[in-house]
């Protein structure tokens, strides 16, 4: 009886083995490839008063994941107390697996390093982010993207949360 379980046992172990192999092929024979984008963009850091923001992003996704990378930089407003921001993150998208009419939405989070300046002020430290916006096809491969950013910065910072809106050329390729 013993040697007659062990046999039932080793023939299922091997049918499973057997079972999840072909899942994994068919898997990976299905599978979409990556698509990545880079975006171009300017806009504005409203927090505490609007200030310019250029930066650029660029970021891969597969179906409804995808990773970015961004760097950001505000201007100061030494009249309205408003920082220099510099921002480098590392995001996490959900988005749509294709553009519905043409408009493909997408929420993030994500965290990376700040450096806040003005007049002698100077903080550096961890934020943490959150938004949300849309890319919306144009011609071919170009898409408008707009976005819309909320940054927790570190307890030194001078204004926090960051809140920042832009618009931006998107090249998906």
């Amino acid at each position: 009886m013993t040697t007659g379980a062990k046999g039932s046992t080793g023939r299922m172990g091997k049918t499973a083995q057997r079972v999840l192999l072909a899942a994994l092929v068919m898997g990976l024979a299905s599978a979409r490839p990556a698509y990545a984008d880079a975006t171009l963009f300017v806009g504005a850091n409203t927090s505490p008063a609007n200030r310019v923001t250029r930066g650029f992003a660029i970021g891969a996704g597969l179906l409804i994941v995808g990773f970015e990378f961004e760097y950001a930089d505000t201007t100061d407003d030494p009249t309205a107390q408003a920082p220099a921001l510099r921002v480098g993150t590392g995001n996490l998208l959900i988005q749509t697996p294709f553009a519905i009419k043409g408009i493909q939405p997408y929420f993030e989070t994500g965290g990376g390093f700040y450096r806040e300046t003005l007049g002698v002020h100077e903080d550096s430290g961890f934020t943490a982010g959150t938004g949300g916006g849309a890319k919306i096809s144009l011609a071919g491969p170009i898409r408008l993207r707009i976005d819309y950013r909320v940054m927790k910065l570190g307890s030194g910072a001078l204004v926090s949360p960051a809140h920042r809106i832009y618009a931006g050329l998107n090249l998906k390729f």
